[in-house]
């Protein structure tokens, strides 16, 4: 466990956001350059989509990785539901303009932004399609969705992340429809059901707790419109969500900081007078 771990999730091309709150989380300067030491950083997915600029977003973080591994720090970036929904659209937009299989329309339908498409480069679909699916530092159990598909895929975190990778890398259009619609379950771990999977879930992968996004706190409380002001603990505090919908609410937004007790910090988007 480092002595700071920082978890986010869901920008959706908020990047103004994203730049402010790691600013104020002491992790970047006013240049948008790591200055967070040997902290680490796990972005939980889903960067594109929906807000003002997906690819700048993406190319922070690409920056912030690098950056930070020359101090002894760390940036994780998991993947999401939206970068698989985008590199489907991508791909079987190219080989099908009239998109046979409808991958390019749901794309759009949930969010979508072509402009991010027009500047995304060669070597950002790359490291797309590389990302890790899971990762666990010490009790945390991070991943991107609230959802069982991981346990479905594998075992372990090692056969979840290669399974994904081998799944991205298929030009079968079957396998990606399967992908897609598995990846934007969620709810898996509310309700009554939801304690005895958790236990599956940690059983198999390790780790005391699991930390997602994918599902707007607002979502899951049933409170949608209100700005989710904090991480959510559910499920017998076995879950926390950190979706913040900073991309649906103006004023919405945090980044969070835990340790093995818990939520040790919570850092938030700062409201102007104009959005109270």
């Amino acid at each position: 466990m480092p002595e700071q771990l920082w978890v986010v999730s869901d920008v959706h091309g908020a990047l103004s956001k994203l730049k402010v709150l790691l600013l104020r989380a002491g992790l970047t300067d006013f240049d948008g350059s790591w200055r967070g030491g040997q902290a680490q950083l796990v972005f939980l997915g889903d960067y594109l989509d929906r807000g003002e600029d997906g690819a700048g977003v993406l190319r922070l973080v690409r920056t912030l990785q690098r950056q930070a591994a020359l101090v002894g720090g760390r940036v994780d970036a998991l993947l999401g539901n939206h970068e698989v929904m985008f590199l489907a659209a991508l791909m079987f937009r190219l080989r099908d303009p009239k998109d046979e299989f409808g991958f390019y329309d749901y794309w759009l339908g949930n969010g979508g932004q072509p402009r991010d498409m027009a500047l995304i480069e060669p070597g950002d679909l790359g490291w797309l399609a590389d990302r890790p699916a899971m990762l666990r530092v010490g009790p945390w159990l991070l991943q991107h969705a609230d959802s069982a598909m991981y346990l479905k895929l594998a075992g372990s975190i090692d056969e979840v992340n290669a399974r994904m990778r081998e799944k991205l890398t298929s030009s079968d259009p079957a396998v990606w429809q399967e992908l897609v619609t598995a990846f934007a379950a969620r709810f898996a771990f509310a309700g009554s059901d939801g304690g005895p999977l958790i236990r599956r879930v940690l059983t198999a992968f390790g780790g005391e707790r699991i930390v997602h996004g994918h599902t707007p706190i607002n979502l899951l409380l049933g409170t949608l419109g209100e700005e989710p002001g904090a991480p959510l603990p559910y499920a017998a505090r076995l879950c926390v969500d950190v979706d913040s919908a900073m991309a649906y609410i103006p004023g919405a937004g945090f980044i969070t900081r835990l340790d093995p007790q818990g939520i040790a910090e919570v850092v938030t988007y700062p409201l102007l007078s104009s959005q109270r």
